[in-house]
């Protein structure tokens, strides 16, 4: 039986975790699937666990490949795939187990099939023995494409509205791929690039108002590690602007964010590559000073590096040093 949907796991390291998602993926109503498990060169028990779980069900398979991060593991198990229907999911979430029926029966609302779906999710945080600590529902709006374009260009922690497009929540024709496959340059934030590249050749993306995917947050998750992350925000503004110029002013909320951080920290790496990025001006000091020339910023940034951070930082200050400050802080 050919299926209709596959489903893609990538796992690294993630064997604790692959069960209960695989579980959520066997239970879907619609029985037509696949299950590929892509192992990106585990050490641990991934392979172990996909063998239990493809004695239980034919419909699970596995393929194992050197690592080379997620999107290349997404890529394999697209190219191995023989459902009309795909859907990324990281093995450490799970899916509703009415989501893939819910969002496919949308398609009696199009006039064609080169879609995707996305749908909205709950935030659930784990503890180390995946202990539920909390669940946070993310809803979201029927967003155009021009929003859905900003929303995906301005990082989660300067938003005011939940991530849209979270690949946990997508359901993606086919066709589609022809398009765009994952960038495998790129080791974090590769579904903002996915998603930017398919919004800007006009893809169709369809909400479906079901809370339909589970993603967690634990300490095993590469986006706790700030320095990681600043450092593929910038590479991912890069990659956005090398290929449409037009949406650099949509960057720029990001890359202003990025770029005082940078003045902040004394990263002189990425202060440069920022300021390549930079449409001016540029606030400081709580939006009160307006540069508007990257000579500036260079200067300020020299400045900065003279100066010790407590006495412009308050985060860096101690108990002293803020008794200190407060003696000359108006009231």
């Amino acid at each position: 039986m050919t299926p209709l949907v596959s489903f893609i796991l990538p796992s690294f390291n993630r064997g604790e975790y692959l069960e209960k998602c695989v579980t959520s993926v066997l239970k879907q109503t619609i029985t037509e699937l696949e299950c590929i498990i892509v192992d990106d060169g585990s050490t641990d028990n991934t392979r172990e666990v996909a063998k239990m779980l493809m004695s239980r069900d034919p419909r699970v398979k596995y393929f194992y490949k050197e690592n080379g991060g997620v999107s290349s593991a997404r890529n394999l198990g697209i190219r191995e795939a023989k459902g009309e229907w795909i859907q990324c999911l990281d093995p450490d979430d799970w899916i509703h187990e009415d989501k893939t029926r819910f969002q496919l029966n949308y398609l009696s609302k199009l006039k064609h099939k080169e879609v995707v779906f996305y749908c909205d999710y709950e935030r659930v945080y784990l503890d180390k023995n995946q202990n539920i600590l909390r669940r946070e529902s993310k809803i979201l709006d029927d967003y155009n494409r021009k929003q859905l374009i900003q929303r995906l260009l301005v990082p989660d922690f300067l938003a005011d509205s939940p991530f849209p497009l979270l690949q946990q929540c997508l359901l993606i024709h086919r066709s589609v791929f022809q398009k765009k496959m994952f960038n495998e340059d790129l080791k974090a934030l590769q579904d903002r690039d996915f998603c930017l590249d398919l919004l800007v050749v006009g893809v169709d993306f369809i909400h479906t108002p079901i809370v339909g995917a589970f993603y967690t947050k634990h300490q095993h998750n590469r986006t706790n590690n700030w320095s990681y992350m600043k450092n593929y925000y910038v590479i991912l503004y890069e990659t956005v602007i090398s290929k449409h110029k037009e949406l650099v002013p949509l960057c720029q909320v990001g890359i202003h964010f990025l770029l005082k951080e940078a003045i902040k920290t004394k990263d002189a790496l990425n202060l440069a590559r920022l300021l390549n990025l930079m449409q001016p001006p540029l606030y400081l000091a709580h939006n009160k000073i307006a540069i508007h020339h990257s000579l500036i910023v260079r200067l300020i940034y020299w400045i900065r590096t003279l100066i010790p951070n407590f006495v412009i930082y308050e985060d860096y200050r101690g108990p002293r040093s803020k008794k200190i400050f407060s003696v000359f802080t108006p009231k």
